[in-house]
């Protein structure tokens, strides 16, 4: 079964693309027709792509590693936040910082400045220091919140990248592909396909059409980690199963050993 059905879709508006003099040529394939001087996106291809890339998604999940999810463009930035958020997944949906990816060990030292602030201020030394420097610590802590907040458990470079309107966020396209990192989006009429590896046509200016196609996405991420737990789970009680094995086989053969030992020993003579 599809993990998305064409009506949600339609409901969401993710068929509506942009004028027809706005649209990239690369896009052919995935256009259904034209209505009003505005392509319309054919939906059809629309599930087949949610499905492919929900998969790819649910087997990154499993393995442990992390999507990182860019929007920062005003219609996703909450909708991305509130649903990426659920499933415990790294997102940047204020500004992308240049280098994120190229130069990731510089924005690994600004998290871990952050952390450092949050131990200073959790510490009983913050009600040490003056008022005016305590505030210049919490603004420090709240800018660095703002652009990297959602980043700070992303302790290496993240498997794969989704991106909501790859226009937009051609920077992060950009790195990802020096990087060789495997990219999703949701690419609109007015987008370039061929910079990404899974594509998903829809209209990426509508927080609708965002939710509709991040939904099954993060549902397939869920399903990934509830696997990998499950698996954990199963893979410590064959551990468990194989140390009781172990002491049982130890106690069978000390057990083994101490009536050879009596065996052996001489027996004491008798007095006639």
């Amino acid at each position: 079964m599809s993990r998305v059905q064409f009506e949600e879709l339609l409901d969401a508006s993710c068929h509506f693309g942009h004028l027809k003099r706005k649209w990239n040529p690369a896009m052919a394939p995935y256009i259904f027709m034209e209505k009003n001087g505005i392509h319309i996106i054919d939906l059809h291809k629309t599930v087949e792509k949610v499905d492919q890339a929900a998969e790819v998604a649910k087997s990154i999940a499993r393995s442990g590693r992390k999507i990182l999810f860019v929007a920062t463009k005003k219609q996703a930035k909450e909708t991305v936040a509130s649903m990426v958020k659920e499933v415990g997944m790294p997102y940047v949906t204020e500004r992308w910082p240049g280098g994120m990816l190229t130069n990731f060990f510089t924005i690994r030292k600004a998290v871990k400045k952050m952390s450092d602030i949050d131990r200073l201020i959790e510490s009983p030394q913050f009600n040490n220091i003056s008022k005016r420097e305590r505030l210049q610590i919490q603004r420090e802590r709240a800018k660095l919140e703002k652009n990297l907040g959602s980043i700070a458990d992303l302790n290496r470079l993240p498997a794969a990248v989704f991106i909501v309107d790859v226009m937009k966020e051609h920077i992060a396209v950009a790195e990802a592909r020096k990087l060789a990192i495997p990219t999703f989006a949701i690419v609109d009429t007015n987008s370039n396909p061929n910079l990404v590896d899974y594509p998903i046509p829809a209209n990426d200016d509508a927080s609708k059409s965002i939710a509709a196609v991040l939904k099954p996405i993060c549902e397939a991420i869920r399903e990934g980690l509830n696997e990998r737990e499950m698996n954990k789970d199963a893979q410590n009680e064959e551990l468990e199963n194989v140390d009781v094995e172990n002491e049982e086989v130890e106690d069978n053969e000390d057990n083994e050993g101490r009536r050879r030992r009596v065996s052996r020993r001489p027996s004491a003579p008798r007095n006639e």
